[in-house]
C-alpha cells in the first residue's frame, strides 16, 4: 500500500477518525482483546500505514483520552476564569462535562476502564491530564467555601463526590433520551450544592443564574468541542 499522505489537511481528519473507531472497538471488545489488525480492517489500512497515523496501540489510549480531556480541559479553564460566582461556574463546568460524556460515550468507557493498561511515561501523561481537570474542580469548590456558600468541606473529598456523580453517567445514559446534559447537570448540582451548603436557605438560584448566563452570552457555548466566539470571559451585569 502506498505511504499515507503527509501531515496535510487530511492527515488529522483521518487520524481522528482512526481514534474514534478505536474507541468504539475498545468499548465493544475490550482494549486487550482488540488487535491492531482488527483496527486496521475497521479503518481500511494495513498495519504499517496504521502505525504511521497512531504510533502504537498503547498511544491510542492516550489519544482517546485526549480526544475527551483536551477540549474538556480547555473549556473548563475558560469557565473557571469567568467573572462569576463559583456556584455558577461549577454548574457550567458540570454541564460541559456531561455534554462530552453524552457525545463521546465510547471514549469515556475506554477512558474509565483501560487507562490502567498503560505504564511508565504513557501512564504519567494520562494521570497528569486527569489531575489537571480535578484541580480546576477543587479550586472552584474551595472558592465556594471561602465565599461562604459551602460549609468547610474537605476539598479533595468534595472533588471526588463531584466526579463520582458525573463520571458514572456513561454507564447508563442513553443519548437522545428524555434526560439531556443540561437537565442532569441541574439535578446533580442541586444534590451536591444542598449537601455542601453552609445554609440551604441562602443558596442562590443557580439554575436561574445558568439560564441567564446562556441568554446573555450565547457565544460562550458549554460544548467543549465548540469554539467560543469571544475572547472575553466576563459576563456583563
Amino acid at each position: 500500500m502506498p505511504r499515507p499522505p503527509g501531515h496535510g489537511p487530511g492527515f488529522e481528519v483521518r487520524r481522528q477518525k482512526i481514534i474514534d473507531t478505536a474507541a468504539s472497538l475498545f468499548a465493544q471488545q475490550g482494549y486487550a482483546a482488540t488487535s491492531i489488525n482488527d483496527l486496521g480492517r475497521a479503518v481500511g489500512l494495513a498495519k504499517g500505514a496504521l502505525y504511521y497515523y497512531i504510533g502504537s496501540k498503547e498511544n491510542l489510549l492516550i489519544e482517546i483520552q485526549s480526544r475527551v480531556l483536551g477540549p474538556l480541559l480547555a473549556r473548563a479553564k475558560e469557565i473557571a476564569a469567568l467573572d462569576e460566582v463559583p456556584l455558577l461556574r461549577l454548574r457550567l463546568l458540570s454541564e460541559s462535562l456531561l455534554t462530552i460524556i453524552f457525545r463521546r460515550l465510547d471514549h469515556i468507557w475506554v477512558y474509565e476502564h483501560d487507562y490502567r493498561s498503560l505504564s511508565g511515561k504513557e501512564l504519567e501523561i494520562v494521570l497528569r491530564q486527569r489531575a489537571d481537570f480535578e484541580h480546576l474542580i477543587t479550586g472552584l469548590l474551595t472558592e465556594a467555601v471561602e465565599e461562604g456558600s459551602f460549609r468547610a468541606v474537605e476539598p479533595h473529598l468534595a472533588t471526588l463526590q463531584f466526579l463520582n456523580l458525573h463520571n458514572h453517567t456513561y454507564q447508563w445514559v442513553r443519548p437522545g433520551g428524555s434526560w439531556d446534559a443540561a437537565f442532569l447537570s441541574g439535578e446533580y448540582c442541586s444534590t451536591l450544592f444542598r449537601g455542601f451548603a453552609a445554609s440551604v436557605g441562602e443558596l442562590p438560584d443557580v439554575e436561574a443564574l445558568a439560564a441567564e448566563f446562556k441568554r446573555a452570552r450565547p457565544e460562550l457555548l458549554l460544548d467543549p468541542e465548540a469554539l467560543w466566539e469571544s475572547e472575553s470571559v466576563s459576563v456583563a451585569s
